[in-house]
């Protein structure tokens, strides 16, 4: 089975783009393709098992992602990769990823800012010394 990844973007004003391999964008359909009561969307959830809502209990003990996770499985990078790409100590950011500790205010900051414009930092860090 081939896997397709797309890529969107929420732009400011709410609209979402799909962004194209170039760099470019193309709207997204505006009618989703097929419109479904908040009943149906509840039954078709609870009929298949890998879809099924979460019970209360089963949210309280899941076992949370940490946002830099996310972020760096978006970007597709490794932790190596995200770590010397971003100047982040590669031990600090495991220890982020696995729970043992958590960014403080700063670099929670210093992480959305990577999430909101990734290539821009990245260039940003090329034209400073280490």
């Amino acid at each position: 089975m081939k896997e397709t990844i797309i890529t969107a973007k929420m732009h400011k004003d709410g609209t979402v783009v799909e962004v194209l391999p170039d760099g470019s964008e193309s709207p997204f359909p505006v009618e989703p393709m097929r419109h479904m009561s908040e009943e149906e969307i509840h039954a078709a959830a609870e009929g298949d098992p890998d879809a099924r809502p979460m019970t209360e209990a089963e949210l309280r003990n899941a076992r949370r992602v940490p946002r830099v996770k996310i972020i760096r499985r978006a970007l597709q990078l490794t932790q190596e990769e995200f770590a010397a790409r971003y100047h982040i100590p590669l031990g600090t950011l495991r220890d982020w990823e696995q729970g043992r500790s958590e960014p403080d205010q700063t670099a929670k900051a210093y992480l959305k800012v990577i999430a909101a414009n990734p290539e821009a930092i990245y260039q940003a860090l090329q034209s400073t010394p280490h």
